[in-house]
């Protein structure tokens, strides 16, 4: 096991290293510079500028000197306005993590619930219903519900305002968010439920009279969880770090919104950033997945 992690470990970081590369040089081939459109810009002002970011040299040099700093610590200042961009992504992170984190617990635990009603009473209304929302949930784009959910209870009803520092305005955003996952979780554990249900242990536990409650539960539904947490880990780092548009929307100020702006303005060490902390939050959440493997089914074997 700590063979496996530590080879985990060493391909994450390789894995980072490709990620950062590519990022770098892919947005130091688009035309133009951070400081191209600043409205007192004379040359002068733009070469100190880019001395002092080390924007002059080659952008091979700018590459390691970034990943210098990173190693030792240091994500370096935004262009724009000057923060520390680490104290900046942390502080916007949490804003994120709970929202996305109240999205995930969401769409898992109702996913499972759904999931498991489904597979037990297959064929009949119970699954047909839960089909029927299931796949309008997957159909339809989280940007799409969530404009929808905004123009409907918070213009046309008034329900919830457009925007507050309140928690209780996160509602509508967490349903945007979760709702695709959860559909897809509940359809997941629908097929792996009648898969388990199916086989010969399942029959075996019956026919012991086992009861019906520690079939479903200890044998049956904590098989057919495997699938679910394979994709459940992608998915918690995709709704914590990929809710840049739902956020938009809602005018919540967390990390996606803020990556979008520093994309619109060019602002280099910001973008570099957010994608390596996005790089990070995705390897360890599958690192994370593959040990959950071995919690849930003693018998698989990591390697």
């Amino acid at each position: 096991m700590a063979r496996y992690i530590f080879k985990r470990v060493l391909l994450a970081i390789v894995s980072i290293i490709i990620v950062s590369a590519v990022s770098f040089f892919a947005m130091n081939l688009i035309p133009g510079g951070p400081f191209n459109k600043e409205k007192a810009g004379s040359p002068a002002i733009q070469k100190v500028l880019e001395e002092r970011y080390n924007l002059d040299k080659p952008v091979g040099q700018q590459y390691l000197i970034y990943m210098n700093k990173l190693v030792h610590g240091d994500w370096g200042v935004s262009l724009k306005n000057g923060r520390d961009i680490w104290t900046d992504i942390w502080s916007k992170f949490q804003v994120s993590a709970k929202l996305g984190g109240t999205a995930a617990i969401v769409a898992i635990i109702l996913g499972i619930v759904l999931g498991s009603i489904a597979g037990l009473t297959r064929n009949r209304w119970p699954d047909r219903l839960i089909v029927f929302f299931t796949t309008l949930g997957t159909a339809i784009p989280s940007f799409v519900l969530a404009s929808l959910l905004l123009l409907v209870f918070c213009l046309k009803l008034a329900w919830f305002p457009v925007w507050s520092s309140s928690s209780h305005n996160y509602v509508l955003p967490v349903i945007a968010l979760a709702i695709y996952p959860m559909a897809y979780i509940t359809r997941l554990t629908k097929t792996s439920m009648l898969d388990a249900l199916n086989q010969d242990y399942i029959r075996t536990a019956k026919a012991k009279g086992v009861a019906q409650y520690k079939i479903i539960f200890k044998h049956a539904l904590r098989n057919a969880l495997i699938p679910v947490v394979t994709y459940v880990g992608p998915m918690v780092a995709y709704i914590l770090t990929g809710s840049m548009v739902v956020e938009n929307i809602f005018t919540i100020g967390g990390l996606g919104s803020s990556f979008v702006t520093s994309i619109t303005n060019r602002d280099y060490p910001t973008i570099m950033a957010t994608t390596i902390f996005l790089a990070i939050l995705m390897v360890v959440a599958n690192l994370l997945t593959d040990i959950a493997y071995k919690l849930i089914d003693p018998r698989i074997t990591l390697d």
